[in-house]
């Protein structure tokens, strides 16, 4: 029955949530953001509360005369912020129920959710609590009606000496301080509700708090002007005398009132009792715990060991464990998290159609937000976030091949000794630990899904003391310390904005390794290099050439600075950086990551930034030649780095 329910369930918000999709599209989808949805109708609930309660009088008379002074004689504001709180309220209920029926229909509340599940239940009843609470406040008809039939409701449980309903029966049986009672309940209840949602959210990885810019200024925009053109009302003075007979009702809270005169406060108390048991007993039904029920998780190249507990899926068991991987919407809609499984099963779980083809599930690929571990896997991830930094370690590797790439470019190729990798980001640095204790810094030229091996270009330099080594004695099969990996240059992968690469000599090594990294990674931005170099000889790669070739959003641009007539050089010269700013008219709209000599990164950083590239969109790597400074591992580069001698 259960199952029958969610493939229910399942269907009516699959189609439901395509549709909004080709409305507001799989990031803005607010049926995506259903937790977030009621977090921000909770804080306008607060901040218009508090907004009225300075105006509010808790008294008997002053009740209802101050709200209506709110209502009217402020409209303009004070109207406006009841109106608020009201459709807000409505909003919170709508938004928390369809969150955990869409919990239950995708089958999210089981096995280490229990917990979740159960805070989302309590937090239901304690919003439903507070709303009925603050409907007593404004003291009008509506009001009456509801002190009388709760203290009915009540009644029928045999915990109160004196039946509650005879303090609503006449004029004077209600004081000021039952309203002071009252306004303390509103207060501590959403009090004790933030509690619950903080409590609960945290038990949620990366857990949405608040909707997308565009959505809450949509829904903010919607609750105004439904405050303006149907703002709430009271329902005429209370008068303990007589009885309302026609009375405006809210549904989403007052449901069950009506039920208390047709079938009773007994049956009443029976449906709700019951119905909540059962809400709160379905996490267990039909739980059985079969195997070990967690499977282990490799990550290539992160080199992570993840555990994915029953239920789990990959992306849940990453944000849980610290591992950032990529993802919008998490429910199968935008194809953010798409990944591929290198080894092992899994259960691809429910996601919109076209998001993953079974052509590319026979390629291994899946949806990390929906996919779960039927067995222990090797995947294929990246990560996003720009502040994960690998732990820093010192490692043994041998040199594998030397390649002299041009008369004074090195390019070495370092494999591990033993079976470890050194995990890394795309463009980040090693250093060369010599034996007098001194480092030298080189950027890693390849990218992170080779992680089996590591490759430096290393430019001569007259009296380095490695450089030297590496170009007269060191030969294939010696070994090298190596620590790192160090550095904060590395490719902005959350931006959807044309990519200006840079590279002086062997800087071209750090964008290697980030253009190879982007392609893997199917980054589809327009990449131009810019290769600057002295002579021909110095453009000592014709990869550019081939990725050009290969890459319809891939364009190569080389620049001499000093080409001599016998070069029969017929491309441009200059400074690489005027190159740049020649070709753009406006930086604005551009990502600009440049490496090489300290000289080059500042001559283009101030008039890039003339040209309307923001501050924040220049990404840089500069290199310091160690053996002119008089302490090599303390001279910074333009990011702190001490970088090649």
């Amino acid at each position: 029955m259960i199952k029958l329910l969610q493939r229910i369930g399942q269907s009516i918000f699959m189609r439901t949530e395509n549709a909004l999709n080709g409305v507001f599209g799989a990031k803005l989808n607010p049926f995506y953001y259903l937790g977030a949805i009621t977090y921000l109708m909770f804080w306008i609930i607060v901040v218009s509360g508090f907004y009225i309660y300075i105006f509010y009088d808790t008294g008997v008379e002053d009740a209802f005369a101050s709200v209506e002074r709110i209502t009217h004689e402020q409209w303009y504001l004070g109207g406006i912020m009841r109106s608020l709180h009201r459709y807000a309220s409505d909003a919170m209920i709508v938004a928390g129920v369809l969150h955990m029926l869409r919990n239950f229909a995708f089958d999210r509340y089981r096995n280490f959710r229990w917990f979740s599940w159960f805070t989302g239940v309590v937090l239901l009843w304690l919003v439903y609590i507070a709303g009925i609470n603050g409907y007593w406040l404004v003291w009008d008809g509506l009001a009456q009606f509801l002190a009388v039939a709760s203290a009915e409701w009540l009644d029928w449980l045999p915990i109160f000496s004196a039946p509650l309903a005879r303090n609503f029966l006449e004029l004077g049986s209600v004081n000021d301080r039952f309203f002071s009672l009252l306004s303390l309940i509103h207060i501590g209840v959403p009090l004790a509700i933030f509690g619950l949602i903080w409590i609960h959210t945290q038990r949620v990885p990366q857990a949405k708090t608040s909707p997308p810019k565009p959505l809450t200024i949509g829904l903010i925009l919607t609750l105004v002007v439904l405050s303006l053109v149907y703002p709430a009302l009271s329902q005429g003075h209370s008068d303990l005398d007589s009885a309302a007979f026609t009375l405006k009702f809210d549904w989403f809270y007052l449901w069950t009132f009506p039920l208390l005169y047709s079938w009773g406060a007994g049956k009443v108390w029976a449906l709700s009792g019951g119905f909540t048991a059962l809400i709160l007993l379905l996490p267990f039904i039909g739980w059985s715990k079969r195997g070990k029920g967690e499977h282990e998780i490799h990550t290539i190249p992160c080199g992570h060991t993840l555990n994915a507990r029953e239920g789990e899926t990959i992306l849940e068991a990453g944000l849980r464990q610290g591992l950032n991987l990529p993802y919008v919407c998490r429910d199968g809609a935008c194809g953010e998290c798409k990944g591929k499984i290198l080894k092992g099963t899994v259960d691809y779980g429910t996601y919109q159609e076209g998001v993953l083809t079974e052509a590319e599930k026979t390629q291994g690929k899946a949806l990390f937000c929906c996919a779960k571990p039927l067995s222990d896997l090797d995947i294929e991830c990246h990560e996003v976030d720009r502040d994960r930094r690998f732990p820093v370690r010192t490692m043994s590797f041998r040199v594998q091949e030397m390649d002299r790439a041009a008369p004074d470019v090195m390019l070495i190729k370092l494999v591990p000794e033993g079976d470890e990798r050194m995990n890394f980001i795309a463009g980040q640095y090693i250093a060369v630990l010599l034996e007098d204790g001194s480092k030298r810094s080189y950027s890693i030229a390849n990218a992170p899904h080779e992680s089996e091996y590591m490759q430096l270009h290393i430019r001569r330099v007259e009296g380095g003391k490695f450089t030297g080594h590496v170009f007269n004695q060191m030969k294939e099969g010696d070994a090298l310390q190596i620590e790192g990996p160090y550095g904060n240059f590395y490719l902005h992968e959350d931006s959807q904005k044309p990519i200006i690469l840079m590279s002086g000599g062997c800087g071209f090594g750090s964008i290697k390794g980030i253009v190879e990294h982007a392609f893997k990674v199917g980054v589809t931005r327009p990449m131009t290099l810019y290769w600057g170099a002295r002579t021909p000889v110095d453009i000592y790669s014709d990869l550019p050439e081939k990725w050009q070739m290969e890459h319809d959003n891939f364009k190569f641009i080389p620049v001499l600075s000093e080409p001599k007539p016998e070069h029969g050089w017929q491309g441009r010269t200059g400074l690489v950086h005027e190159a740049v700013l020649q070709d753009h008219e406006r930086l604005d709209e551009y990502q600009v990551y440049t490496c090489g000599s300290p000289e080059m990164v500042e001559a283009s950083r101030a008039p890039f930034v003339a040209k309307g590239l923001p501050e924040d969109q220049y990404f840089s790597d500069a290199f310091v030649i160690a053996c002119y400074q008089p302490d090599a591992s303390k001279v910074p580069g333009s990011d702190g780095e001490v970088k090649h001698d």
